[in-house]
C-alpha cells in the first residue's frame, strides 16, 4: 500500500524535448485564446468609448475617450421598457428551458425504451422532420389561426419547446443507462414514472445539462417570434427591444430623424450596439462555466453513441 502511495506521488521527468513541446502547445494555447478573448473585450471597450473618439480612432484595446453615453441611453432614457424586456426573457427562459427540457427527457425516454414496439418508427418520424419542414408559412398560419397564440406570452415558449436533435441526443445518451437498471426497478415494483424520475433522469444529468444551456441560449436569443407574433410593446424580449432600440437609432442618424437630432441632440451609435451587447451577453457568459463540463460530456456520449 506504502509503495502505491509512492507511485503515486512520485513525479514524472520529461526529456528536454518533451518539456519544450509542453512549453510550445501552452504558449500557442494562452495565445489562441487572449486572440478568442479579443473580440469580447473590443466590444467591452467599445462600449464605454465616446461616439466621436469611435468615429476619429476607431476601436481600440483601451478607450481613448471614455464615456457612459451608450450605457445612459440604455438604462435611462429607456429604463422601464427595458427592465420589462429582461422580465420577459428571464420568464421565457426560466419556463421554456425547465417545460423543455422535462418534454424532451419524456419522449427520449420513450424511444429508449427497447420494449417500446414503434420506438424505430417514431424516431425516424423526429430524424425526417430535421430534412424537410412545412416552410414559414403554413408554420405561421398553424401558430396564429389554429393555436391562437399571437400576442400571448405563450407565443415566445411554445414553437421553440421541442427540438428533433435534441430528443435523438438525449436518447442516445439514455442508450448508455444499462437496461439492468429499469428490470431491477421493475422487479422492485416500480412504475414507469418512478424509473424515469427517480432512476433514468439522474443519470443523465450530463445531457440534461447540455439541452438547458442549448435551449435556454436559444430562449434568450430569440427575437424572430417577437418579430412575427408580437405587437405589444410589454411583451417585447430583451432581443427583440434592443434591435428596435438600434433601429430606432439609426433612423435618428438618418436624413428622416434630422430634425429630431436636432431639437434633441444626437444619441450615440457605435458605442450602442456595443454596449447592447455586453448588456444582452453577460448573464449568459456567467452562467456557461457552471454547465460547460456536463455540456461537453453530453454532446460527446450523444454523439457517439448510436
Amino acid at each position: 500500500m506504502n509503495r502505491i502511495i509512492a507511485n503515486k506521488n512520485r513525479r514524472i521527468r520529461y526529456d528536454t524535448g518533451t518539456q519544450w513541446f509542453f512549453v510550445f502547445g501552452y504558449c500557442l494555447i494562452g495565445l489562441v485564446t487572449l486572440l478568442c478573448l479579443l473580440p469580447f473585450w473590443l466590444m467591452i471597450s467599445g462600449s464605454f468609448t465616446d461616439e466621436q473618439a469611435i468615429s476619429k480612432y476607431g476601436f481600440n484595446i483601451i478607450p481613448p475617450e471614455f464615456s457612459l453615453s451608450a450605457y445612459e441611453y440604455i438604462f435611462k432614457e429607456s429604463w422601464r421598457p427595458f427592465l420589462q424586456a429582461y422580465i420577459v426573457t428571464i420568464g421565457t427562459t426560466v419556463i421554456g428551458t425547465f417545460v423543455a427540457v422535462l418534454f424532451t427527457s419524456m419522449a427520449a425516454y420513450v424511444l429508449y425504451r427497447t420494449d417500446f414496439r414503434y420506438r424505430n418508427a417514431f424516431a425516424f418520424y423526429f430524424y425526417f422532420t430535421t430534412l424537410f419542414s412545412g416552410g414559414l408559412i403554413p408554420w405561421y398560419i398553424l401558430i396564429v389561426n389554429f393555436l391562437g397564440l399571437k400576442d400571448q406570452y405563450a407565443v415566445l415558449v411554445v414553437p421553440m419547446l421541442l427540438s428533433s436533435w435534441e430528443i435523438l441526443l438525449m436518447r442516445n445518451f439514455m442508450k448508455s443507462i444499462p437496461d439492468a437498471v429499469v428490470e431491477s426497478a421493475k422487479i422492485d415494483g416500480a412504475n414507469e414514472f418512478t424509473i424515469f424520475a427517480r432512476l433514468v433522469m439522474p443519470l443523465s444529468i450530463a445531457a440534461i445539462a447540455t439541452i438547458m444551456l442549448t435551449k435556454g441560449l436559444a430562449y434568450w436569443n430569440s427575437w424572430f417570434l417577437a418579430n412575427l407574433f408580437v405587437t405589444s410593446q410589454k411583451m417585447y424580449p430583451l432581443q427583440f427591444f434592443l434591435y428596435r432600440l438600434l433601429a430606432n437609432t439609426q433612423f435618428l442618424h438618418s436624413s428622416a430623424g434630422a430634425s429630431v437630432v436636432a431639437y434633441m441632440g444626437p444619441p450615440p451609435s457605435e458605442s450602442l450596439k456595443m454596449a447592447t451587447a455586453v448588456v444582452v451577453t453577460g448573464p449568459i457568459i456567467l452562467l456557461y462555466p457552471l454547465l460547460q463540463r456536463y455540456f461537453i460530456k453530453g454532446i460527446i456520449i450523444g454523439a457517439v453513441k448510436g
